[in-house]
């Protein structure tokens, strides 16, 4: 059993925790929490050990919170950690990985040179096997990469356009985030797919929450039916496309859609691709895609996990943790 701390407990950790605590190969040692309020006695009910900071193992105790040991107890006692702290803060611990020699996994909010991998498991699972630190690319990266990569393989791609519009869940005004294009969505893509070369992201932020949507634009080598592209991205297991009979077309919808179907905290791990926007024209395909931002990127952590480790092959690795997800059951 890969033995696998995640230090952290926000939106990210408590859902890499949880499908940790769920996999077959795999024994969550705890989670780390700075703080003794409702998120750590939930992880307490759901039987997660906690570590805590340096000095606040007080706090906890007085609230009659176990608390197992330090942060650096919870990376001694792992294998591998994955790192889901607050933006920044990941690149601040990685000397603390270092010193005990534990592998780390980190997330998007850090900077690509924090690990020597950044990672989408359908397009360089192999690229990352045996490394000692992985960074996992953003939710939007990682869903552009999950799609670009199949057509890639398929049509080829010659250039792409892609206008991200993001959630805020701040503030009733619409921003352009950057304001100067690229915003950090296209090179992180090319950290992962570099065969793509020629790639225009740019970004705007809503305020809404939870969902963010895509408009995009593929230039490809060929020029497939719709037919044809829709097969391809309805083979893939971590993108759903949404049948245009159930008449969705909004975050709110897709937030409905993953609660009817009991997925747990709202999860949609999958993109979510609008089968009626799927257009072709020549070789230009256009498309409308929906992100879960606080859940796409949790296969990715677990099959990084046995990456690291290596432990499994990617095809291994991603059937194993689509199957003990439900992803692509619906």
């Amino acid at each position: 059993m890969i033995q696998v701390g995640v230090n952290g407990y926000g939106t990210i950790g408590k859902r890499v925790a949880d499908a940790v605590a769920e996999m077959p190969d795999m024994a969550l040692v705890g989670i780390s929490k700075a703080s003794a309020n409702h998120t750590a006695d939930a992880a307490l009910k759901r039987g997660y050990d906690i570590y805590a900071p340096d000095g606040r193992a007080e706090q906890f105790e007085a609230k009659d919170m176990a608390v197992a040991g330090s942060v650096e107890d919870l990376v001694v006692n792992s294998d591998v950690v994955v790192d889901t702290l607050p933006e920044g803060m990941g690149i601040e611990h990685r000397p603390l990985y270092e010193r005990h020699d534990t592998p780390a996994i980190f997330q998007g909010g850090e900077p690509a040179e924090v690990a020597s991998e950044s990672f989408t498991a359908r397009a360089n699972y192999e690229d990352a096997r045996g490394e000692e630190y992985v960074r996992i690319v953003s939710c939007n990266t990682t869903g552009l990469n999950r799609l670009f990569a199949p057509l890639l393989e398929e049509f080829g791609i010659d250039r792409t356009v892609v206008t991200l519009v993001r959630c805020r869940g701040e503030h009733a005004v619409i921003s352009a985030d950057p304001v100067k294009p690229p915003s950090h969505h296209g090179p992180d893509v090319l950290e992962v797919l570099p065969e793509i070369e020629n790639i225009q992201t740019m970004g705007m932020k809503v305020p809404t929450v939870r969902h963010h949507m895509h408009s995009i634009n593929v230039e490809l080598e060929s020029a497939p039916s719709e037919a044809a592209v829709r097969e391809v991205l309805e083979n893939e297991s971590r993108i759903h496309v949404a049948d245009g009979d159930l008449e969705m077309n909004s975050g709110w919808d897709l937030q409905e859609f993953a609660l009817d179907r009991g997925r747990d905290r709202m999860n949609l791990y999958e993109n979510q691709v609008f089968e009626d926007s799927i257009a072709v024209e020549d070789n230009q395909l256009y498309l409308f895609m929906s992100i879960h931002r606080e859940s796409d990127v949790i296969p990715e952590n677990i099959d990084a996990i046995r990456a690291v480790t290596d432990t499994a092959s990617r095809d291994e690795s991603m059937t194993m943790t689509n199957e003990t997800l439900g992803i692509g059951e619906y």
